[in-house]
């Protein structure tokens, strides 16, 4: 993979939380401005979430999304880290995904997961033990429909009579899946395109994964995101967000998403979430180091994104952050790995 082959981007989740809520609206539109305009800065790709029932409003249709943000861009990767395959008719997933790969020129890329959190699972008649099985059989599906298959499926979760699902993506996209554990990350080496990261911490464990399920390492795809600040002051620009990145990793431990609930416990201040490595805080140059070894060091790593701003922060204070990730530090990173693959 050449370095420009490589992408930058950022992360949406779109949550508005009442402590700082404005109308959604607004939000939308002020984040869609900022996708065009970091577009324009020359970042590459962006990347949209998925969770349902919350009442800050994370972001419960990440197709619409995807499809609004094809409208006002023109070149970035656009994908999902992630949906949660197994609340959804896989077919529905394959025909929405084919339809915002088509209104994007084929920019469009599917990442899934097999999901945590109980609630969700509840409510749309999913049990959470099967997980493993609905995300298997989700990927086959959805793989059958982009590849024009109409034979019957008969699997443990869905059946599915000879149907043809149009139309077509005209490029197929990435089907990428994310996991945490070393099972469920074996299962993404196995039946995914690629890998979705979360905090660099899997990385090793998924290529160590490929090999395991007769996969070359070297054929391996990451798709890293980034727990980091970058700032010019960091540790002042942590003292103004870190309650927002507070409310963010309670909400997710609360769900479920590092273990269970009850014994994960939670932060009691922003500083605890620092000494526990949850998020990072990189000046300029610092950034530049981190990102240059992690590119060097992992040659599977295809795009590294970072949030665009954490919930309930307004969409011009992260702005300034994208800015400084798409004029100071993007262009050095790829300057270095440049020079050091010429030399």
């Amino acid at each position: 993979m050449s370095e420009q082959d490589r992408t930058f981007g950022l992360w949406y989740d779109f949550r508005n939380p009442e402590r700082w809520h404005r109308p959604f609206s607004t939000l939308y539109r002020e984040a869609l401005d900022q996708i065009a305009w970091a577009e324009g800065l020359g970042l590459g790709s962006v990347w949209l979430t998925e969770h349902h029932f919350c009442d800050d409003g994370y972001t419960p249709s990440p197709f619409a999304l995807a499809a609004a943000i094809g409208e006002r861009t023109s070149t970035m990767t656009i994908g999902t880290n992630l949906i949660v395959a197994p609340l959804h008719n896989p077919v529905r997933l394959a025909e929405d995904a084919a339809t915002v790969s088509l209104l994007t020129g084929g920019r469009f890329e599917l990442g899934v997961g097999q999901g945590y959190w109980a609630p969700e699972f509840a409510a749309f008649e999913r049990d959470l033990r099967h997980r493993p099985s609905l995300l298997e059989e989700s990927v086959a599906l959805i793989r059958r429909a982009w590849d024009g298959g109409d034979e019957p499926f008969e699997g443990k979760r869905f059946r599915l009579p000879s149907v043809r699902v149009t139309p077509a993506p005209e490029r197929t996209p990435k089907l990428l899946v994310g996991a945490m554990a070393d099972r469920a990350i074996e299962r993404a080496a196995r039946i995914g395109d690629g890998f979705l990261s979360t905090q660099n911490a899997h990385h090793q464990s998924y290529v160590d994964a490929l090999e395991r399920v007769g996969k070359s390492p070297e054929d391996g795809e990451i798709y890293a995101g980034q727990w980091a600040v970058i700032a010019e002051d960091p540790e002042r620009e942590w003292s103004r967000i870190g309650e927002h990145a507070l409310y963010q990793l309670n909400n997710y431990i609360s769900w479920g998403a590092f273990g269970p609930p009850d014994e994960v416990p939670r932060f009691t201040d922003p500083g605890q979430i620092l000494e526990a490595g949850a998020f990072q805080l990189w000046d300029p140059a610092t950034a530049v180091d981190e990102l240059t070894t992690l590119l060097r060091d992992r040659p599977q790593i295809k795009d590294v994104h970072f949030w665009a701003q954490l919930p309930g922060e307004p969409v011009d204070s992260g702005s300034a952050r994208v800015e400084l990730l798409a004029t100071k530090v993007v262009p050095q990173v790829r300057q270095r790995l440049a020079v050091e693959v010429a030399a």
